[in-house]
């Protein structure tokens, strides 16, 4: 039996909440607290066959490692391909999407937000809210 040290936290996913976020996406969040040293927002997002996300953006930075698939991100006018295993940061306040690049594989990714006041911006609509209130089982 593995012993957890006391300011150690311990996010099993068997027991969290998926979200559907339509358009094929749905998240698992993995929500960090903010105690000490722990000030983040973490999970994962799973995208169907030629699944995608709209333009948005965040109030803190954030970082998203492709775990699973091929995606595409795009940014500043540009879609950049991203392979299993590639990381990507991006500043607070910068719109930003990620695209399933296969029309049948799923895509996975890890996100990690540098703060727990995170919220997510939708472009279109200026529709603006925390994450951490968006997954709250």
């Amino acid at each position: 039996m593995i012993k957890t040290p006391s300011n150690a936290v311990l996010l099993q996913t068997a027991h969290i909440k998926t979200h559907d976020r339509g358009g094929g996406a749905s998240t698992m969040p993995l929500v960090g607290k903010s105690q000490g040293a722990t000030a983040f927002i973490t999970g994962y997002t799973q995208f169907g066959g030629g699944a995608e996300i709209p333009f948005h953006h965040h109030n803190a930075e954030e970082s998203v490692v492709l775990i699973e698939g091929e995606a595409i991100f795009d940014i500043d006018g540009q879609s950049i391909p991203v392979q299993k295993g590639d990381a990507t940061f991006i500043p607070p306040n910068v719109p930003h999407r990620f695209r399933n690049a296969s029309a049948t594989e799923p895509m996975k990714i890890l996100w990690i937000y540098g703060s727990p006041d995170a919220t997510r911006t939708l472009v279109d609509s200026g529709d603006t809210r925390p994450i951490a209130a968006e997954h709250k089982s």
